[in-house]
């Protein structure tokens, strides 16, 4: 446990990114409710991930974690839930297919609201108003009322994410993600891409594997791990007063846990020295994931994971690059350099989304799949040089049929980023380009693999 820690302690820390409230006694009451209610997760789940965690920091397994750029009240809906969930289905299913390893599954659902900006306020016209900062938050419609800062939709969030980590439970140990159903998870629309006959070919020969067990005499169906899987969720622990209010303190260990996610990250923007985020987040057991990005020098990342880790528990700490395609080369091997000289026993996973944001001619915000394909390239290169594990990816992406991101198979061009650009946010890859992204993953796997195998021969 934490030493000279409490769950508010984090008030005396500088606190970048958080709301202002109007009406304190409102904040106060929705804190007081949210702290009676019953735990969205629970502390042996948390550790559950910590342990596949440190499978994959040990080099033996990957982490994909995918989902929303942000969640939004007017989107929620069993079937986006669904879709979401059977497209990194899918994508586990590919990297477990062809790599041979473990995948260990987190969204970024039940929780991923609020988002900071680069700007305190937006202009439209003669009108300034606050920005949006995420539907737990305030509202994205550009009024007055829309945009205060409501404590109440805290409350929301939590029924959402609540209702939404019940769905995925149900899918999850419910028979929907049983692996005789792997041909059952393809969306229609994936119809007309190429990507489905590749799924549709790896569908079939795990098919033909499960066949062959079964006249082995080993029945599919009572193996608990082809019946179900694990799936954890995950999101940036953004709005302290909310994880604050759902933090716990375990009746088995006596630690704290913050029981709004299996695993909380901290952003670029707030994982500086003397951090609120940073102080809230050395508390609680979770695993914890950390952006990394440009601005972050080898020597601030060292004292953070001393702060962060202290015991240097594998597991524990997942650090998500994000560069930008034309830097990631440059600007990760320091810090993987610095990581491995000392010894911290880390999982690095590959944010390709959030450096890679551009304008296109259309007006539209949009994410060049090319570039995303550019800067995975570059993390497994760095790796490679190194002698690290590449061990995971943190995407943006959608089970719907969104044109948010230019590029891909399907070749999604700028003039039609207007089609069904739907994002509350940022631009999210949508289903084919996340399979096509999978299998790419797949190829640089093996190579890595095998590059083990020579250095090991």
């Amino acid at each position: 446990m934490a030493q000279n820690w409490t769950p508010e302690g984090w008030k005396a820390h500088e606190a970048r990114h958080l709301p202002l409230y109007e009406d304190a006694a409102a904040l106060s009451a929705v804190e007081t409710t949210l702290a009676s209610y019953p735990p969205l997760v629970f502390a042996g789940e948390a550790r559950a991930l910590k342990a596949d965690l440190a499978d994959v920091a040990g080099g033996h397994g990957f982490l994909l974690q995918g989902g929303d750029c942000a969640e939004s009240f007017a989107e929620f809906h069993p079937n986006n839930i669904r879709d979401t969930f059977r497209v990194l289905l899918q994508m586990a299913v590919v990297l477990t297919f062809a790599s041979k390893r473990p995948v260990v599954k987190v969204g970024r659902m039940a929780g991923q609201f609020a988002k900071p900006r680069s700007s305190p306020t937006e202009t439209q016209g003669d009108l300034t108003l606050p920005s949006y900062l995420g539907d737990n938050i305030n509202g994205i419609e550009f009024d007055p009322a829309s945009r205060r800062n409501d404590p109440e939709r805290m409350v929301k969030a939590y029924s959402q994410a609540a209702a939404t980590l019940n769905l995925l439970r149900a899918f999850a140990g419910g028979g929907y993600a049983n692996l005789r159903q792997v041909h059952q998870w393809t969306l229609e629309f994936m119809g007309r891409t190429p990507w489905a006959d590749k799924f549709s070919d790896v569908a079939d020969r795990i098919g033909e594997a499960l066949d062959f067990m079964e006249a082995c005499g080993v029945d599919p169906g009572t193996v608990p791990q082809l019946k179900g899987t694990s799936f954890y969720t995950s999101h940036e622990a953004l709005l302290l007063p909310y994880e604050q209010a759902l933090t716990r303190r375990d009746s088995l260990t006596g630690d704290w846990y913050a029981t709004s996610a299996h695993m909380l990250w901290i952003g670029d923007r707030t994982r500086f020295d003397g951090s609120a985020h940073i102080e809230f987040a050395r508390g609680i057991g979770n695993p914890l994931g950390m952006k990394c990005g440009p601005s972050l020098e080898p020597d601030a990342l060292l004292r953070l994971l001393d702060t962060l880790n202290p015991a240097r528990e594998a597991g524990r700490i997942t650090l998500i690059s994000r560069f930008g395609h034309d830097k990631v080369e440059a600007g990760l091997s320091r810090l993987v350099r610095a990581v491995k000289a000392e010894g911290h026993p880390v999982v690095w996973s590959c944010d390709p989304m959030h450096g890679n944001v551009v304008k296109s001619d259309s007006g539209y915000k949009t994410r060049p799949f090319d570039r995303i394909l550019t800067e995975v390239k570059g993390f497994f290169a760095v790796h490679r040089a190194e002698g690290t594990h590449a061990g995971g990816i943190h995407i943006e992406m959608t089970g719907q049929d969104v044109t948010e991101c230019v590029g891909g198979a399907v070749a999604i061009t700028d003039d039609a980023l207007g089609d069904r650009y739907h994002t509350h946010c940022d631009p999210r890859l949508n289903a084919a380009q996340s399979i096509e992204l999978a299998f790419l993953l797949a190829e640089m796997l093996n190579v890595e693999a095998a590059v083990r195998r020579a250095d090991a021969a």
